[in-house]
């Protein structure tokens, strides 16, 4: 890599390191019960929100009266959202006369944004009001990242917990993550991408002139205020078509840079805040350290990828080292003030979480670099991963790895101290195969189905890559698209956002199954027979079985798509 690569990503690693601490150890406190920072300020509001619908705070609640809680709201958000769409042409705040929203399009971005994957089959310009924007896809990205945060705690609180049979509150959780955690932050960085150049208006659009006689409108709306939660928020459901590539979207390297930390912050957070919870910072830095390596060989490697260039260029005497006057490196489909340093941290940042903002065409890349997001999003969204989603995979791949080191060397298989047994393990089975199944079945339906397969623009290695990636990309609620594959079709809008909900669900509910099994436990102390969960080595050990579980499941895929192409060149 190039030294300004290397300074910007020595640059984003501090800046993560430096913010970790400190909002992990807030978020402990905003969920560890008991008094928390802001209680004179968000205190009255929340209370009032309480009564309005009805719940009592100080009631806890069982795993599975847990998991009704957060099924019923994203059900409900699910129809609120898709009703909106259908009807938007009735709606107010609609400067430029936008129809109804097609009906397998509104169904596909419904399941979209509730399940935090935010994949757009559509051009958000030309197809969303301002209301829909805002009441809508804004408000969903809030919900759905509050949901995962949410459902990541009550992991945290089961793995705690001595003999209880509670998992806390759902509806506390959610209330207090918007107005404690998400809002605030979001305010806060609304106000800075507005002063750096991110438009904010409900303006339908400004004709001008341009240099040569003709016109040009020059679209407006609430933007900054949508910008900042769809990355805090790891959701990435662009305002605009380019999404993060546009320059009223992302203005400038500082709002490129500040993009990439709002994304990864809260993400690598938890994992402090797991670690205040449990009362053992070191099981915190374990899963920090697991899903640091992993994000930051995938940054390295991609930069590195889009760095090297295009052999067939230099092969024809094309010069694609970095000067006075190029960017160097591989630059097809990249932005040239972010270059291919700015989008290869930017690539690996959106796709090791569940965020679907691209600032760059991860179809453009080179074969190897392309390879890279597709494998980050393969691993789970766990590196770091989304919000929420992110911990609560990592600490899944954990009770995995913890089991099998207990299997090979005759130890007690424990996580803080609580035995991980048959349940546990059933549990974290159908967590690791369903989504790996819908991502697998999906596609090799479309590369045989005859209307599927008309919809790749680019057939060959090229073409199995996108379709690969667009299912992985739903059924892991990333939400971004590898490009060249024609997504809007029925056949894709219907079963890309299934394999969302599938991705979304199938995993929560186990998730919180585990919790609730682990919460009833009675912890041991440890002895000569537990096998240590808090050293570098579980770190080694959780990493490489990631990697083995993922390569055993997905190598087939990426061996006759990208390393194909890749070997080609």
């Amino acid at each position: 890599m190039s030294s300004s690569a290397i300074l910007q990503l020595i640059l984003l690693s501090a800046v993560i390191a430096g913010v970790t601490p400190l909002l992990g150890s807030y978020m402990a406190k905003v969920y560890g019960g008991g008094a928390a920072p802001g209680d004179r300020v968000f205190g009255p509001t929340e209370r009032v929100i309480y009564r309005l619908v009805g719940v009592d705070p100080d009631r806890e609640q069982h795993w599975t009266t847990y998991a009704r809680s957060a099924l019923a709201f994203s059900v409900m958000s699910v129809l609120a959202l898709y009703l909106i769409q259908r009807v938007q042409g009735w709606l107010p705040l609609n400067p430029t006369g936008m129809e109804a929203v097609a009906p397998s399009i509104a169904f596909n971005t419904a399941a979209s944004f509730v399940t935090n994957t935010n994949w757009q089959a559509y051009a958000g310009e030309s197809t969303m009001s301002h209301l829909t924007q805002m009441l809508g896809m804004t408000v969903q990205n809030f919900a759905s990242a509050a949901v995962g945060i949410a459902v990541a705690v009550a992991l945290v609180r089961g793995l705690v917990r001595r003999r209880a049979a509670t998992i806390g509150n759902f509806w506390v959780d959610l209330t207090r993550t918007f107005t404690r955690v998400l809002i605030p932050i979001a305010f806060i960085a609304a106000l800075v991408f507005a002063a750096q150049g991110v438009v904010q208006n409900l303006s339908g659009g400004l004709e001008i002139s341009t240099v040569a006689g003709g016109t040009q409108t020059i679209p407006g709306g609430p933007l900054a205020s949508q910008e900042v939660i769809k990355l805090l928020g790891t959701n990435g459901g662009g305002f605009y078509n380019a999404n993060s590539a546009h320059p009223f979207e992302n203005p400038t390297a500082v709002v490129n840079l500040l993009q990439i930390v709002l994304v990864l912050m809260i993400p690598f957070s938890l994992t402090w805040t797991f670690g205040t919870m449990a009362r053992s910072r070191k099981q915190g830095w374990v899963v920090f350290a697991a899903m640091f390596i992993l994000w930051a060989a995938s940054a390295a490697l991609v930069v590195s990828f889009e760095n090297g260039g295009n052999p067939r260029l230099t092969d024809q005497g094309v010069t694609q080292i970095a000067s006075a006057t190029q960017s160097g490196g591989n630059m097809e489909g990249k932005e040239v003030r972010f270059g291919a340093t700015g989008s290869g941290l930017f690539s690996a940042a959106v796709t090791g979480t569940s965020t679907g903002a691209v600032n760059s065409a991860h179809d453009s890349y080179t074969p190897f670099g392309g390879a890279v997001p597709l494998v980050n999003m393969m691993l789970g969204e766990i590196s770091p991963g989304g919000v929420g989603s992110g911990l609560y995979g990592m600490l899944v791949f954990a009770l995995l790895a913890v089991f099998i080191a207990g299997l090979m060397v005759g130890r007690t298989p424990e996580l803080l101290g609580k035995k991980i047994q048959p349940a546990e393990m059933k549990l974290v089975m159908l967590f690791l195969l369903a989504v790996p199944a819908v991502i697998l079945i999906f596609s090799a339906i479309s590369v045989v189905m005859g209307s599927a397969k008309a919809s790749i623009f680019n057939p060959g290695p090229h073409g199995l890559s996108e379709i690969v990636y667009a299912y992985t990309s739903g059924a892991n609620n990333n939400g971004s698209a590898f490009g060249g594959l024609n997504a809007t079709t029925d056949w894709y809008t219907t079963t890309i956002g299934l394999a969302m909900l599938c991705g979304r669900f199938l995993l929560m509910i186990p998730v919180l199954a585990i919790a609730g099994s682990m919460a009833a436990k009675q912890p041991a102390p440890p002895s000569a027979g537990t096998f240590p969960t808090d050293t570098p080595l579980f770190t080694g050990l959780l990493i490489g079985v990631i990697l083995i579980v993922v390569g055993l499941t997905f190598f087939p895929a990426l061996a006759l798509g990208p390393l194909v192409e890749g070997l080609g060149l």
